[in-house]
């Protein structure tokens, strides 16, 4: 069945509501700042889908968009970063949602891009990706795997659904953690009692990934709330600093790269 997509262009298109018949997916935590804000703000995490591109964690903070006007024109959504324009055209389909994207720069560009989800799930919601996947854990899970941290070791890498004993394919209560990850696979399903979730991202010659961000009441420090993120992505990695010559999307000679984001109810992990 289709899903219903509201964006808010002028604050930094943010997806507002991804809604299938009953039921919102997309989990939303209000902060009157998320209003306010301008190129080079510190984030503020206001829940929905955001756009983060041309990084996730690093400078500047969920990206280089989140915190400008985009401008419309059509079913075409449009914004211009500090390097590069971004353009979106999002529309239903028999079940579910799609949405093309095409990112305009100089050739060798190098970017990551994620479609940064948080969705509104219960304790009892799990998360399928394909079983074996390499997935990179992040320093934040330290204190959870079953090995030493390597001193200085941005990720350690293990996999689905247990990367290095760390069971990340369920929820359940909060327990006062956080982990992040990323995963080598294109598409995760999200089970959440009779709802399904499934995200995929399809790109030519780029590097594809599914990241993951369980916060289960550990962030931030101050003040901690629970979510989840389900954000398929262009890269390997959260921050673009850290990228290898394979982790990151790369401008090709035509100055363009495009790909799709889809959303169905259909659960397709493989």
């Amino acid at each position: 069945m289709p899903l219903d997509i509201v964006t808010d262009p002028r604050h930094g298109g943010r997806w507002t509501s991804l809604a299938a018949p009953g039921r919102e997916w997309l989990w939303h935590r209000p902060d009157p700042e998320r209003q306010r804000v301008l190129p080079g703000a510190a984030f503020v995490d206001a829940g929905g889908l955001e756009e983060c591109v041309p990084t996730v964690r690093g400078t500047p903070d969920h990206g280089d968009v989140w915190s400008r006007s985009w401008t419309r024109d059509g079913a075409t959504e449009s914004v211009r970063g500090a390097d590069f324009i971004l353009s979106r055209t999002i529309r239903a389909t028999a079940d579910g949602a799609e949405a093309d994207y095409v990112l305009a720069a100089e050739p060798g560009f190098r970017f990551v891009w994620a479609a940064h989800a948080l969705l509104d799930l219960s304790a009892d919601a799990t998360l399928h990706l394909p079983d074996g996947a390499p997935t990179r854990l992040y320093p934040e899970a330290a204190p959870l795997v079953d090995r030493p941290w390597p001193d200085g070791a941005p990720w350690i890498s293990g996999a689905w659904p247990a990367p290095c004993g760390v069971p990340l394919d369920r929820l359940g209560p909060d327990d006062g953690t956080a982990v992040g990850a990323v995963v080598d696979a294109r598409q995760a399903c999200v089970h959440d009692g009779p709802d399904r979730l499934n995200l995929a991202v399809h790109a030519e010659g780029q590097p594809l990934s599914v990241a993951l961000w369980r916060n289960l009441g550990g962030f931030p420090e101050a003040g901690p709330y629970r979510s989840t993120g389900v954000e398929p992505m262009l890269g390997r990695v959260f921050d673009l600093a850290e990228a290898g010559p394979d982790d990151a999307a790369r401008v090709p000679a035509s100055g363009e790269v495009r790909w799709r984001l889809t959303l169905t109810s259909a659960c397709r992990c493989r």
